[in-house]
């Protein structure tokens, strides 16, 4: 049953969701799947209409064990035509072997605070861009686009709030980096939408374009969607989003789900905005994708439809 839409002014009338669910959901989960599972869930998103679908990662298996498998997974997807499959690589190493897979679409992942970028890349912040500089010149050079990650954009778990003038200086340096995209990642989900328009702005003061800028929220204390909304009255057209709320972060104890693909789907078609994603479709694939992992979706749009179902069958 659908309930129709009513839109509200200063919104975009399309945006472009980028499915994170197989690569920074699966990489948080304790249960390692198979890689026929993996590849199964790809096609399924495929199905459901994405056309981007963040795969795997190429980090060294020893830190991140459940995505161990990037070339095998890599090797059994089928492409589809106009879907993009974005890898992480963390290093040269991880694009030798993105290069040698065909792989079109990469990203790197950056940290604003200094404790986290020891912590998930053993680094300070500016030797992590120092490593990521040959990376992004190397994909660029190769014709790739390269989505660049800022992490701990708003608060960190050892470091507290992270200053905005702080984020805009290591999103200006990325960007320099000749990165195509920047995604701005609440990692503990701690933002409110203030926070998030007055790092838009200064994002857009230093001189990165709206269109080059992608959101990126944990909804931690439920606020995912509504940093998303403010996002998009503020010209965001890309937000990411994982399958059933899939995620969190392995390095940061306090980082919980990724925003829901279909909260987010079930708002954005409550507005009349269109992605191009069907949300029953969506449903189907996280109800399976629970299955897979032995627990329930912690989607709120995931278990009121699966229920309406559920009521619908018995009568």
């Amino acid at each position: 049953m659908r309930y129709g839409h009513t839109p509200l002014e200063g919104l975009p009338d399309r945006v472009r969701i980028c499915e994170v669910g197989p690569r920074d959901g699966l990489q948080n989960e304790s249960t390692v799947l198979p890689v026929e599972v993996k590849a199964e869930f790809v096609a399924r998103l495929v199905d459901a209409g994405h056309t981007i679908i963040e795969t795997t990662s190429f980090v060294h298996p020893k830190w991140v064990p459940q995505l161990a498998d990037a070339e095998a997974l890599l090797t059994a997807i089928r492409p589809a035509a106009g879907v993009r499959y974005p890898v992480l690589v963390p290093n040269e190493r991880g694009l030798d072997r993105a290069l040698d897979l065909g792989v079109r679409d990469i990203a790197v992942f950056g940290s604003a605070t200094e404790t986290f970028a020891r912590r998930n890349l053993n680094r300070t912040v500016d030797e992590s861009l120092q490593m990521f500089a040959p990376v992004v010149a190397r994909a660029r050079e190769a014709g790739l686009s390269v989505r660049g990650y800022l992490s701990m954009c708003f608060g960190d778990p050892w470091e507290g709030e992270v200053p905005v003038a702080r984020v805009t200086e290591i999103a200006a340096r990325m960007m320099a980096l000749g990165c195509t995209e920047l995604s701005i990642g609440d990692t503990i989900g701690v933002a409110t939408p203030g926070r998030v328009v007055a790092l838009l702005d200064a994002l857009s003061a230093a001189g990165i374009a709206v269109s080059q800028i992608a959101v990126h929220f944990h909804d931690t204390y439920g606020q995912a969607l509504t940093n998303t909304l403010a996002a998009l009255r503020r010209g965001v057209t890309t937000v990411d989003a994982s399958a059933g709320g899939l995620g969190g972060c392995p390095y940061a104890g306090s980082a919980t789900g990724n925003l829901a693909t279909e909260d987010l789907l079930w708002q954005l078609e409550g507005l009349g905005i269109a992605t191009g994603v069907d949300l029953q479709k969506m449903v189907e694939v996280s109800r399976w994708m629970a299955r897979q992992l032995g627990r329930p979706s912690p989607s709120r749009t995931v278990i009121a439809l699966a229920g309406r179902q559920q009521e619908g069958e018995r009568r």
